[in-house]
């Protein structure tokens, strides 16, 4: 198999030549040091991941050296790290949303990263296409406080804004799929390391007809769909699961989440993605250290198929490359089927 085909194969829950491995996001400084002068593309080559993912391009309005606004209007701070951080959100009414005017989705620069993307890479890596769910935009339109007061004190306008990516994303996400993405992913957390972030109650009435609504519009593209959320997810992953989502991502452990548990319940409907911790032994642990780790998530969440290797969440700023490296050529040493982890 090559590496399009290992992941297509692992998202149909079959069992491939060996447990594909890709991250979602890789810290420009990890690029950097991996590949000088290079860029997520080339560290894809450099390193044989098995899938690209790609967002779609937007052209920011820099206020100063490291403030600026987005399409949608949300000002950001570049704090150094590979996002940005929002601080002031342009929905503060009803009225707000009324005169609202969202990104246009088909403009001619929208797509520009996944072409190029595409001519380098297709048949050959799996492409995927990074958009949002029903939890971000609303979040970074409203702000974090207000869009959590929203699902009790001004639930109408949270659900037009929710609408308002459903609607959004679903066009953005058949563009790209048109263009020849292969996959579709979604990076929203709904939940923290306690659980998650609105009850389950809201949630099921509020997010999930939405969310489930969003999911069916991707499966309609005719490819497959992967969910990220970190958190603690056991008060929601049913519905999360009966959604209709292709896999779920990262399973994170620094929340409770036991990537094997998720399998021996789940494994069945969804593939899993992860879940090699970030925020422990890729960080601070040794490359050895890391090797084992690797095994261990490849012995647990591996055998019969189904399982992509990552980390537990991405690459962030604070894991060491050689780290990094150690986790992706452990997979492709330890990983073939059948699996002998030792």
């Amino acid at each position: 198999m090559n590496s399009a085909e290992r992941v297509i194969a692992v998202l149909r829950r079959k069992i491939p030549d060996r447990v594909p491995v890709f991250e979602w996001m890789v810290d420009r400084k990890v690029v950097e040091t991996i590949c000088p002068g290079g860029n997520m593309a080339d560290l894809v080559d450099r390193v044989d991941l098995d899938a690209i993912v790609v967002s779609p391009d937007e052209k920011l309005e820099w206020i100063d050296s490291s403030t600026c606004r987005d399409e949608w209007g949300v000002v950001k701070r570049d704090t150094g790290q590979s996002c940005l951080m929002e601080i002031e959100h342009p929905i503060k009414t009803k009225g707000d949303l009324k005169r609202f005017v969202p990104p246009d989705p088909d403009a001619e620069y929208r797509f520009d990263s996944l072409k190029r993307v595409i001519r380098r890479f297709k048949g050959r890596k799996a492409i995927i296409i990074k958009v949002r769910d029903v939890f971000s935009q609303p979040r970074d339109l409203r702000g974090f406080q207000n869009f959590l007061l929203d699902f009790v004190e001004n639930p109408v306008l949270l659900e037009d804004l929710m609408d308002l990516s459903v609607d959004y994303y679903s066009r953005l996400a058949r563009k790209a799929v048109d263009l020849g993405a292969d996959i579709i992913h979604t990076g929203d957390d709904m939940a923290d390391n306690r659980g998650p972030l609105v009850s389950p109650k809201h949630f099921r009435e509020i997010v999930y007809p939405r969310f489930k609504k969003l999911v069916s519009l991707f499966k309609d593209t005719g490819v497959y769909y992967i969910k990220h959320t970190d958190g603690y997810l056991w008060p929601i992953i049913e519905m999360l699961v009966d959604s209709g989502i292709d896999m779920l991502d990262p399973i994170d452990p620094v929340a409770g989440m036991d990537i094997g548990e998720v399998k021996r319940k789940y494994g069945d409907r969804i593939g899993i993605k992860g879940n090699v911790n970030c925020a422990g032994v890729l960080q601070y642990g040794t490359p050895e250290e890391v090797i084992r780790a690797t095994k261990d998530c490849m012995r647990v969440a591996s055998p019969g198929g189904g399982h992509v290797l990552s980390s537990s969440n991405s690459i962030h700023s604070g894991v060491p490359p050689q780290n990094f490296l150690a986790m992706v050529q452990t997979a492709h040493q330890f990983g073939h089927y059948p699996l002998a982890l030792g």
